[in-house]
């Protein structure tokens, strides 16, 4: 039963009255009602509000007074396809028309999504930005009028964001496309130069965006930061955060930098009686979506993890996140961070800050910042040697272009990279071998390489001031992102 209102319908119906309705809540958060108002009157908005305060609200309300029957619709990138996964059947339990299309639906539901599309269903469309390269999905959109324009995890739109995707510097093309519609923006993590980059990659003058910042303080999370020494210490750690009494009764996730890190850990807490599920990046997807599963229904109360496990993980009751391995940067940790006490009760984050784990960090700089020379390497190859590389695939590749280390990772940083930016076909076997144009000059660029890299240093650089600092953790994470300098306290 379609219990969505409609246009008609709407008449007094107030953003309260369709909180209370459709998510059970009596009253908004903070600035969510101002926030709402403000892009219902056609204002741009730049939202930076902490993990789990509900910023997704600020256009789903919205979306609600829409009329599909006239067109229009809330159109809502995201980066990630679990994570809109799960926000999509959230909203569809709750009686709300929304729907997502990217690469994980099969032809023929892609194409009745474009068809219902075209036909005015749907109040809420997820998608990547990947999918406006694809023009059918575009002739699809062409009788919608895009109301709202959603961004969420906007820190991805600029080049010093922590998780940096090239096709979001595509929004203010994509925007273009769109007819400049009323665009709002959403991160909990974006320092002031990050924003600036983000109006300037939207499109849009920072004098034509409102700035709705809600800090980054939640009071209930105690930051600790405890400096260890081994394996044998953090171990100790775990076991001691596991078993603190004010912590206990919940769900707890120790994040790990390293694969190879998070099993040798598993293997010894299983040895000290320590039950827990591992979650990471090489498990097949089914494996993957099961220990989540175990994990949101409480099967599993302790997961240790890569950061690849948390993007959508909407669980009250997380009582400790912990760091056995050193983050690459105050925005990942912080984001990693607000997954817990989001119930509000005492919740535990705790960072094992060993100095040796710099390197690993460091290490993952090099890997992700190919310089010019390496791309130049790289295409030659494609292009030069293009039967050798099909012949003999990716691990061919990696011998002819270094021999450092069979580790090393920058041939599929450099793969990737192409593939975003549409100089070949796909960022995997066969199709990263079809070159579709030549390379660009950022990837010529030393300069512009090195600036990137350096900004990647200096990131890493302020976790260890974060580590060593004696004043208050998150007066320093507040300077942080509002862009004080952390360091200076006079």
């Amino acid at each position: 039963m379609d219990i969505n209102p409609k246009r008609s319908d709407l008449g007094a119906v107030s953003a309260r009255d369709l909180l209370r309705s459709y998510f059970g809540y009596t009253g908004f958060r903070g600035r969510q009602a101002e926030i709402i108002e403000h892009v219902k009157s056609g204002r741009h908005a730049m939202v930076v509000m902490p993990t789990g305060m509900g910023k997704s609200l600020c256009y789903q309300i919205p979306a609600l007074e829409t009329d599909p029957g006239r067109g229009e619709l809330v159109l809502v990138l995201s980066p990630l396809i679990a994570l809109m996964q799960d926000q999509v059947n959230a909203l569809i339990a709750r009686g709300i028309d929304a729907t997502l299309i990217n690469s994980s639906l099969d032809r023929q539901t892609r194409l009745t999504r474009y068809a219902e599309l075209t036909d005015g269903k749907y109040r809420l469309l997820y998608v990547t930005p990947e999918r406006f390269r694809k023009p059918d999905f575009l002739e699809a959109l062409k009788p919608r009028t895009v109301s709202l324009l959603a961004v969420d995890e906007a820190h991805c739109v600029s080049q010093w964001g922590h998780d940096f995707r090239p096709d979001y510097s595509r929004l203010a093309e994509i925007r273009t496309l769109l007819g400049d519609p009323t665009t709002i923006a959403l991160t909990a993590t974006a320092t002031a130069e990050c924003r600036t980059d983000i109006y300037r990659q939207l499109g849009i003058d920072a004098s034509d965006i409102t700035l709705f910042h809600e800090g980054i303080d939640r009071p209930n999370l105690a930051l600790e930061v405890r400096e260890v020494w081994g394996d044998g210490d953090k171990l100790d750690a775990i076991q001691e955060a596991l078993s603190h009494e004010r912590y206990r009764g919940g769900s707890v996730i120790v994040y790990f930098s390293l694969i190879k890190t998070l099993q040798r850990f598993s293997d010894s807490l299983l040895s000290r009686g320590v039950d827990h599920v591992c979650y990471h990046g090489d498990l097949p997807r089914e494996k993957r979506r099961r220990i989540q599963d175990e994990f949101m229904t409480g099967d599993a109360d302790v997961v240790l993890a890569t950061n690849a496990f948390g993007m959508g993980i909407d669980k009250e009751d997380i009582r400790v996140v912990m760091h056995a391995e050193t983050p690459g940067s105050i925005e990942s940790y912080y984001q990693e961070i607000g997954r817990a006490g989001r119930d509000n009760r005492p919740s535990l984050c705790l960072w094992l800050y060993d100095q040796n784990d710099l390197m690993t960090q460091m290490q993952f700089i090099e890997w992700s910042n190919p310089d010019a020379d390496f791309y130049s390497r790289v295409y030659t190859t494609l292009t030069q040697r293009n039967e050798e590389c099909r012949a003999f695939g990716l691990d061919w590749m990696n011998e002819r272009l270094q021999r450092v280390s069979r580790h090393d990772h920058r041939l599929a940083t450099a793969i990737a990279m192409l593939d975003r930016h549409g100089i070949v076909a796909g960022p995997r076997p066969p199709e990263c071998f079809d070159v579709l144009g030549p390379i660009p000059s950022d990837f010529e660029n030393r300069a512009h390489l090195g600036e990137k890299k350096r900004r990647d240093q200096q990131r890493l650089y302020a976790m260890v001031q974060f580590a060593q600092t004696t004043y208050d953790r998150k007066q320093f994470l507040n300077q942080y992102f509002l862009g004080d300098d952390p360091t200076d306290h006079s």
